[in-house]
């Protein structure tokens, strides 16, 4: 629920009170009974940056330019074959190294 501050016209007495949003004002000071003016404060919330909305205050470049192309997808990588348990060159590949030496 909402506070409210009160300041009383006629003695100055000030308070505050939780009121309802569909609660009536109030308007008799408890103290001496004079009649209440309701206070208003700055508000608590304060949004700051560059907007919020399309519409709010940008700077014209980034607003609504185009973009210069379209962004290209990275062609699927391929997948790394998963190494041999051997530390040793198998037999293939030996004489393949060997006839390519010779």
């Amino acid at each position: 629920m909402p506070t409210y501050a009160y300041r009383c016209t006629v003695c100055g007495h000030e308070f505050e009170a939780k009121q309802s949003f569909s609660d009536d004002a109030l308007t008799v000071c408890p103290e001496c009974g004079g009649a209440l003016r309701k206070l208003f404060s700055s508000v608590g919330v304060v949004f700051k940056g560059s907007g919020f909305y399309r519409n709010d205050s940008r700077s014209t470049s980034t607003s609504t330019a185009p973009a210069s192309e379209p962004a290209k997808t990275a062609p699927p990588k391929e997948t790394a074959k998963p190494a041999s348990t051997t530390a040793a060159p198998s037999t293939a590949a030996r004489s393949t190294a060997a006839k390519s030496a010779g």
